[in-house]
């Protein structure tokens, strides 16, 4: 497989195209994101209305929030494979369009949900679609912006996705200052009074969810307005996209399979921890899962590289450029992997960790003074009211800043040792939230809002170097692979929480807290220490153009 380098990857594509293609991304990123942050917003309410007949302990929620995570993490794996191979075989802007579709109809749909286990479901569905879009909008960016432009793409990238996060705070706030005058409005309209209840119950998180099928309306405007990438369209003329096969899509199927199993294991029995037998059908069964999913998610691409070089001529580059594509992507999901693993293990529960405070404080609040927790909710100040909603909007803030600085650094001074610096900076600025601070108020938003841009910069960085290391016939693939793959590793990591909730039961952090959230996630910033040592294995391409 030749590689020839082209200076600039922008010469056949227009300024209008180039625009076109980069708001349709930026858009599909924004509402990524914004499906995302919702469940990281209105999670562990909705988890608490489907088991209130059971009335659940923190612990439990917590749980079960965990595995809804992690449903969504492999979910999404599984999608940036499966519209990865798509957008490679079909088109960037097509599969594109398919995959918003997917993601918005399906998060919408999560409003009607019953059971944790209808959620969950519907939640792995629509991450498909959410996986998918990332790869193929940052395939598409980068093959028709210029290279001299990457690093502002890449920064705008993750800065777009946790806009989506912000527009989510913001939203589930206004929601929930209208709840009762939008009650009225359903009934008025001639809703039954049941499905109001239902609909405006636990701060109306039905409705947040069904919010989320408005992205639907950007797959018109993909079909309408953005162009095709160039660089793709020329591997398709010259027969190289041919090479993607119906078939292979059995390798992902199976794929999937392996999430599944993990899934399932830690699914089963869930609030029993401690038992020998289940510890180990939750090794076992994660190893096999990892290895069944590891298998049939590099089918396709090692049948790709196949039946390329044999039409190429190239026999005698077989092995060396099979290494290299498949060495490049299990190197690309491993450092994606740190990131996203310290993202969902640790600053995705610092809104699920803010309402956990709140909600304390106003039960101590109460037993001292012998009000109840109603009448001090309606006392509340603004602030305190919508303790989880300004606390997504800080780390939504943070992170906007973060990818943003991400990118720059990264072109200034290199992929690898932005990486390891950025990595050292989360490690502290976790701790620093979750050790430091043991009520909801305004330092801890501060914190928070830096953990933010110390945690989500890393989605500044991938998209500038993942497109780096893959040839256009399998950047979709390829890049689509290194980030989401990275995402079943995370999904192992946050399965963990769970156990570890229990394990730290006995712990408190520096600031006094006992035990829980505060505690667990501080354990998981050991994984920043891995990326720290991981990122030195990886190729520099500070200054490189894109592998043709």
């Amino acid at each position: 497989m030749t590689q020839n380098i082209n200076t600039d990857n922008s010469l056949s594509t227009n300024a209008w195209g180039r625009w076109m293609a980069l708001t349709a991304a930026l858009l599909g990123w924004m509402f990524d994101g914004a499906e995302m942050g919702m469940f990281s917003m209105v999670g562990r309410d909705a988890i608490k209305d489907l088991l209130a007949a059971s009335n659940p302990t923190e612990a439990e929620v917590g749980r079960y929030f965990g595995i809804i995570i992690a449903v969504f993490l492999v979910g999404a794996a599984a999608g940036g494979v499966l519209f990865g191979w798509l957008g490679d075989r079909i088109g960037r802007v097509r599969a594109m369009s398919l995959s918003v579709l997917v993601y918005a109809l399906l998060t919408g749909l999560c409003g009607l949900a019953r059971t944790p286990f209808e959620l969950g479901v519907l939640r792995f569905i629509a991450s498909l679609g959410m996986g998918g879009e990332w790869a193929l909008g940052v395939a598409l960016v980068m093959e028709v912006w210029p290279n001299k432009s990457r690093a502002l793409m890449a920064g705008l990238i993750g800065a777009a996705a946790n806009f989506g996060y912000l527009i989510v705070g913001f939203t589930s706030m206004g929601l929930n200052s209208v709840l009762a005058s939008l009650a009225d409005m359903l009934l008025s309209i001639g809703l039954d009074q049941s499905m109001v209840d239902s609909l405006v119950a636990n701060k109306g998180w039905r409705l947040m969810m069904m919010i989320g099928t408005l992205p639907a309306l950007l797959t018109f405007f993909f079909r309408m307005f953005v162009p095709e990438s160039n660089r793709w369209e020329e591997e398709q003329q010259r027969g190289r996209t041919t090479g993607w096969r119906t078939f292979d899509l059995l390798g992902v199927l199976i794929g999937c399979l392996g999430p599944a199993l993990i899934i399932a294991v830690w699914a089963w029995r869930l609030n029993d921890w401690s038992t020998e037998s289940t510890i180990l059908l939750r090794a076992v069964g994660t190893i096999l899962g990892l290895i069944i999913a590891t298998i049939g998610f590099t089918f396709p691409v090692w049948r790709y590289i196949d039946r390329s070089l044999k039409q190429e001529g190239s026999t005698s580059d077989v092995q060396l450029n099979r290494k290299k594509v498949l060495g490049r992507m299990f190197l690309g999901a491993c450092l994606s992997a740190v990131a996203l693993l310290g993202t969902w293990g640790t600053t995705q529960w610092a809104v699920t960790w803010a309402g956990s405070l709140k909600d304390a404080a106003l039960k101590k609040a109460a037993a001292e003074t012998g009000s109840t927790v109603e009448v001090l909710i309606a006392s509340q100040d603004n602030l305190q009211r919508f303790a989880t909603q300004w606390t997504q909007i800080a780390t939504a803030v943070g992170a906007i800043i973060g990818t943003l600085l991400a990118a720059w650094l990264g072109e200034l001074l290199g992929r690898r040792i932005t990486y390891c610096g950025l990595c050292l900076l989360s490690m502290v600025s976790v701790l620093y939230l979750f050790q430091f601070h043991n009520s909801f108020d305004m330092p801890f938003l501060i914190a928070a809002l830096l953990a933010g841009i110390c945690t989500a910069s890393f989605y500044g960085w991938l998209p500038l170097y993942l497109p780096e290391l893959f040839p256009t016939r399998v950047r979709a693939t390829g890049q689509g692979f290194a980030f989401n793959f990275g995402r079943i590793l995370a999904a192992i990591g946050t399965l963990q929480m769970s156990s570890l909730l229990g394990f730290f039961e006995n712990f408190t952090t520096y600031a006094g807290i006992q035990g829980g959230y505060a505690v667990a996630c501080s354990s998981l910033t050991v994984i920043y220490v891995v990326g720290m040592v991981l990122i030195w294995a990886a190729p520099e391409t500070k200054g490189q153009p894109l592998p043709d």
